[in-house]
């Protein structure tokens, strides 16, 4: 909740969003700078809000194919978050976030799909290997990512 200018409190409107954790060998994590102007630039991994009607399963299959170029099944889901923040159109929302993981063979997107707000706000993309993760100088989103995918591939049978 906030409270107005005239002190009526409000409620944040619940922004559901898909996010995706596209894994490179090495491994590397895939995230987007995001430079909106009067605000500290930041990295998000891909993905974006759904559309109404839509899955959190469906919406990271979209959102998987316009920011990264890759049709793909996302695997399982294998995180929730539940931040509170203002969108870069400046509508303050309580989100609901899901992740997947989507591994590639190779470093390689495609960004010609990207909406026209995208491509004036997330003016570059970067692999990371996950070491980087902890002293970037710039922010980083979501807070404890190379956690999140550490616990994924503890979990895995890599033999």
């Amino acid at each position: 909740m906030t409270t107005g200018a005239n002190g009526a409190v409000t409620r944040k409107r619940l922004r559901r969003s898909a996010r995706l954790v596209v894994l490179a060998p090495g491994p590397m994590v895939l995230m987007f700078r995001y430079d909106i102007p009067g605000r500290e630039p930041f990295w998000v991994t891909a993905g974006g809000e759904c559309e109404p009607g839509e899955s959190f399963e469906e919406a990271a299959r979209r959102e998987l194919l316009e920011e990264t170029g890759i049709a793909a099944d996302p695997g399982p889901q294998i995180a929730r978050t539940t931040p509170e923040f203002v969108t870069p159109e400046g509508e303050p929302v309580r989100a609901d976030e899901r992740y997947f993981i989507v591994r590639v063979a190779e470093a390689a997107i495609d960004t010609s799909r990207h909406t026209a707000l995208e491509q004036a706000w997330m003016n570059e993309h970067r692999w990371f290997a996950l070491d980087e993760l902890d002293d970037w100088p710039e922010a980083l989103y979501p807070e404890g990512l190379r956690a999140m995918i550490e616990a994924r591939l503890a979990g895995e049978d890599l033999g």
